[in-house]
């Protein structure tokens, strides 16, 4: 079983699955928030630039840090400095970040997490509920590209409480290196190559790479009778693995009228979902997914028999043996 993070929360604060879904195009957010894993819910702290243990090994962006011991007394405060200045787009809260990262104990350097040994950065948002809130505060407003050191103490980490199952006690200061590969918002597309999209049978999809809802022209036909995944935008990333988490812009659409049942596209959110989850839920969309590349724009179209069958949502545009089709633009996988 692949190892959860420990700075994550129980549900990551944004997420949207395609299970049960209705025929809302706007408010995709009908998951539950799970709560802070920070003790903080006062006024924003205060960021200072020190004091902060030195990285004296692993320096370079990517390769894993060694961080030496804290030394005296760490700040009340969030201490952050940039190692290394990246050039690439700047973080705002409830960007969604792909970062690398390290975290430690500041009184005794024991390395409580890291993404690095994992090979999988971690892909999250920056939004309360999500993640503890010393990366919140910490990390809005640094370019991708940057590697980024940060002290927390215990009111912006775990609280009072701590978190046992690392050996973080209530009184610890966490310290962290983080390697800021990539962030997403809303407005984000996949950015792959064009390929033709030649097969009259199947629907057409638009190309574009603004963020809004790319048009999906369905032909009038019978639907193929077979899962079909095909690439609309080919991107250069990794091909996404059948336990992986995407981290997407979609929209669904009934074949049979060509109606949307859900998106993501203007809506001002993202989907994040588990392909293993997404097994349990419409079959066909996590098979037509694995196996693309990271950074690419998919056309699924998903017979009954992969899709929701004769029990479909109730209430919404799906209806028994409704064939679907989705486009997907995969922006990161974890």
């Amino acid at each position: 079983m692949r190892r959860r993070s420990l700075l994550l929360a129980a549900v990551p604060a944004g997420l949207v699955t395609v299970a049960g879904c209705g025929d809302d195009k706007s408010d995709t957010s009908k998951a539950g928030t799970s709560p802070s894993p920070s003790g903080s819910s006062g006024p924003p702290p205060k960021i200072v630039d020190g004091p902060l243990p030195a990285v004296t090994a692993g320096t370079k962006f990517g390769e894993k840090p060694t961080v030496a011991k804290g030394t005296g007394e760490p700040s009340k405060n969030i201490a952050v400095k940039t190692l290394i200045a990246g050039s690439g787009r700047t973080i705002a809260e409830n960007d969604f970040v792909r970062a690398d990262y390290l975290g430690q104990v500041w009184s005794t350097a024991k390395v409580f997490d890291n993404s690095y040994d994992r090979h999988r950065p971690l892909v999250i948002q920056l939004a309360k509920g999500s993640i503890i809130d010393g990366w919140r505060y910490a990390l809005a407003g640094k370019k991708t590209g940057s590697r980024v050191e940060i002290a927390v103490p215990p009111t912006w980490g775990y609280g009072k409480e701590g978190n046992p199952q690392a050996g973080i006690k209530g009184t610890d200061t966490l310290v962290f290196v983080i390697d800021l590969i990539d962030s997403f918002n809303s407005k984000s597309s996949a950015k792959g190559r064009e390929v033709p999209q030649t097969d009259a049978a199947l629907p057409k999809v638009g190309t574009n790479t603004d963020g809004q809802v790319p048009k999906v022209t369905i032909p009038k036909a019978d639907p193929p009778k077979k899962l079909v995944s095909e690439y609309v935008l080919e991107g250069d990333g990794p091909e996404l693995k059948a336990d992986q988490t995407v981290l997407c812009q979609f929209q669904g659409l009934v074949w049979e009228g060509g109606k949307t049942f859900q998106r993501t596209y203007g809506s001002g959110r993202l989907s994040q979902f588990g392909l293993e989850q997404m097994q349990q839920a419409v079959k066909g969309l996590a098979e037509g997914l694995t196996g693309k590349k990271v950074g690419s724009r998919v056309l699924i179209v998903v017979p009954p028999q992969l899709g929701y069958g004769n029990t479909p949502p109730s209430g919404g545009v799906i209806k028994k043996d409704s064939t679907l089709v989705f486009t997907v633009d995969i922006l990161a996988a974890m």
